[in-house]
This record gives structure tokens, C-alpha cells and sequence, in this order.
């Protein structure tokens, strides 16, 4: 009988721990680190095991906390026949697996496997990839709540772009898909989204061009910083080694190159508290600074 490997051996472990109950939804598991020092294995073993987990849906990588157990059922829970196949189901289950695994691990045999269904049968529902991916995308803009407008503009477009940044949050692959801005896709849950941010902005007195141009760059902002959020939940779910465990290590390294001259300004960085990077704050600060400038367009024009 084949051994298994030893990644599949320690996947196996923290598997029955969470059909157990023992690691509930939202629990940390161990860590890249803890699996290295518990099992004594590499530290790339240890990272192949919690990319099984995530392959499945049991786990995800969560910024500046570590891997949980996800809260989700798995990624494969196999289509049964008791629902017909349908585009809605399709990429309903390319959601899933994209949350799980990113965009790289969304292919039409996947879903097809995961569904029970062949993979021919799937382009009676969607005719490519890329169109799989515009309509996860635009399912993603129907999660945005939006609500019925209060406020003034200004209140109105930090509600929308607090809830596009959530969004970004649950489906960390979405910022990357949205990369286009010159070649848009026809999306209609996108195209509301617009419609709201425009209507904020209606009696500003900005004109049409001006407004789209500030909804553009709030777009813009968001999706930046998304793709960011989303290299960090990369590297969390690879490595297993939060933000601050890896400022930890490296703090000291960043503050040696410093104190070795020729970085006057940098240094009073080192000089204070330490700074801590983290993408909300950034997002929160970011957001705020972008706003009083358009605020400031708002007066000249009017003025």
C-alpha cells in the first residue's frame, strides 16, 4: 500500500477536527508555523496541507488574522441532479470555488466536476470563460446594499464605496476581474451601481463627464486596494504568517537598513510607535483624503 504524503497525512488531521466539531466556523487553524514545530515537517509541506483545505472550501486565509475554518459548506458539494443545471447554478458554484481557491482554480471541468455534469453541458449556459467571469463579477455588484439614498453626496459615495470595499472582502478574486476600465463590461448590477454613485452626485453641479470621472476614480481606489487585499490573503493562506508575525520578523531588518544613514525622514518612522500597515485604515484614510479633493473641485466649480 502507497504511503500517503505527509501534507495529505496533516490535511487529513485538521479535516477531522473540523467534521468533528472540535474546530468550529470562524476558528483559527494551526498555522504554517505550528504545523513546522508540531509535526516537524518543511515549511512548504505544512503550506501544501492548508492549500488542500482550501482547495475543498474548508478553510480560507482571513487578513490579519490567519486561516479560519470557512463558513461555508465545501466547494464540493456535488450538483445531485434534484436541481436542474441552469447558468444561475453555474456560476453560483465558479463563486464558490473562486472564494476558495481565487480565479486561478475557476475552469469549466472544475465546475463540471463539482456539479455532476459534463463539461460540454456547461457552454449550453455560458459560451466562455471570460463570460463565466463578468457575470461572477456582476453577481458580486448585486451584494452591494446600497438602500435608498440619504445624506449628501458625500455621505452617499463613503456608503458605496464601504460596501464595494465588503464586497472585496468576500471575494477577494473580484478586484482582479474588475481590471479593465477602458474595455467595461455590460453588467447590470454594475451599471446600478453606477447609476446610484451618479445620482449623488447629480446636483453638485459637476458636469456628466466630471461626475463619472469621480465615480471612476472611487472605483479605482477600491479596486486597488482590493487587489492588494487580495495578495495578502495569498500569502496568509501560502505561508500561514499574518501581516503583524511577518512585520515581526522583519522589523528589525527594515530598522537596520535605516539606521545605517541616508534615510533622515524614514528614520523618525522607527523614532515613534510603530507603524502599522494595515489596508483598512489605509482604505478609511485613503477614502477621506480623495473626497476633500473632490470636495475642493466642487467648491472652484461652483465658485
Amino acid at each position: 500500500m502507497t504511503e500517503q504524503p505527509p501534507y495529505l497525512a496533516i490535511a487529513d488531521g485538521i479535516r477531522r477536527r473540523i467534521a468533528s466539531g472540535e474546530l468550529a466556523p470562524g476558528d483559527r487553524v494551526p498555522s504554517t508555523r505550528a504545523i513546522v514545530r508540531e509535526s516537524g515537517v518543511a515549511m512548504a509541506t505544512a503550506s501544501k496541507a492548508l492549500a488542500a483545505l482550501a482547495r475543498e472550501g474548508l478553510v480560507r486565509g482571513v487578513p490579519g488574522v490567519g486561516t479560519v475554518v470557512a463558513e461555508v459548506a465545501p466547494v464540493r458539494a456535488a450538483h445531485d441532479g434534484s436541481v436542474p443545471l441552469s447558468r444561475e447554478a453555474l456560476v453560483a458554484a465558479a463563486v464558490r470555488i473562486a472564494d476558495a481557491e481565487g480565479l486561478a482554480g475557476v475552469s469549466m471541468r472544475r465546475i463540471a466536476s463539482d456539479l455532476g455534469a459534463s463539461t460540454m453541458a456547461l457552454y449550453r449556459h455560458v459560451s466562455s470563460k471570460g463570460e463565466l467571469v463578468r457575470l461572477m463579477t456582476d453577481v458580486g455588484f448585486g451584494e452591494v446594499a446600497l438602500g435608498r439614498p440619504s445624506g449628501d453626496w458625500r455621505a452617499q459615495l463613503t456608503h458605496a464605496a464601504l460596501q464595494l470595499w465588503e464586497v472585496y472582502r468576500r471575494h477577494a478574486w473580484m478586484a482582479r476581474a474588475m481590471a479593465s476600465f477602458i474595455r467595461p463590461d455590460p453588467m447590470p448590477q454594475a451599471m446600478k451601481y453606477t447609476e446610484w454613485m451618479l445620482r449623488a452626485l447629480r446636483d453638485t453641479g459637476l458636469s456628466v463627464h466630471e461626475m463619472m470621472h469621480v465615480h471612476l476614480t472611487i472605483i479605482a481606489f477600491v479596486q486597488g486596494l482590493g487587489v492588494a487585499m487580495e495578495l495578502e490573503s495569498n500569502a496568509l493562506q501560502d505561508t500561514g504568517v499574518s501581516s503583524e508575525q511577518w512585520m515581526d520578523r522583519n522589523g528589525g531588518r527594515f530598522a537596520a537598513i535605516v539606521s545605517g544613514g541616508g534615510y533622515p525622514v524614514l528614520a523618525t518612522v522607527f523614532e515613534h510607535e510603530p507603524f502599522g500597515l494595515d489596508l483598512d485604515s489605509l482604505f478609511g484614510f485613503g477614502l477621506a483624503r480623495l473626497l476633500d479633493g473632490v470636495d475642493a473641485h466642487i467648491r472652484e466649480t461652483s465658485a
